[in-house]
């Protein structure tokens, strides 16, 4: 049995549909495609946000990188936690906020380049004062003397 809907109800669904299609699309695609370099996003460019060609350490496979984190829950907890107080800190440059942290057993690793010194013992100070962080390793960078 077929339902016909009167043809103004039905362009106008059919229309609501699309739109909401469309919408939806736009919505998806930026979570789909990093953004390329130098293009803008939540006030970092591209270039800025990604620093993975800086850590020359972590080109060399004999380094621990964050794929080699344990899976176990602890160590995955304690990852958050010290990223979550890294992002939080408003005083942080975007290239230390998006700093590489690994954990196991308690301590935690941080690499990755930074602006200053000074933001090298600020990265530090904000993972050791997260519960449950034992150690600190401090293997950050200063952006001038890694490249």
């Amino acid at each position: 049995m077929k339902v016909a809907l009167p043809r103004p109800l039905a362009v106008g669904l059919l229309a609501a549909l699309a739109a909401s299609a469309s919408a939806f699309a736009q919505q998806a695609t930026p979570m789909q495609a990093s953004p390329a370099a130098g293009q803008s996003v939540g006030g970092a460019t591209g270039a800025d946000a990604d620093n993975t060609r800086l850590n020359r350490r972590d080109r060399d496979h004999a380094t621990t990188t964050p794929a080699d984190q344990p899976n176990n829950s602890p160590a995955v907890d304690l990852v958050a936690k010290v990223r979550q107080a890294i992002v939080h800190d408003d005083g942080l440059s975007i290239n230390a906020r998006n700093v590489k942290v690994m954990a196991d057993n308690g301590v935690v690793t941080l690499r990755g380049p930074v602006a200053s010194a000074a933001e090298k013992a600020r990265v530090e100070r904000d993972a050791t004062g997260v519960r449950g962080v034992t150690r600190v390793d401090n293997q950050l960078d200063i952006a001038n003397d890694a490249h």
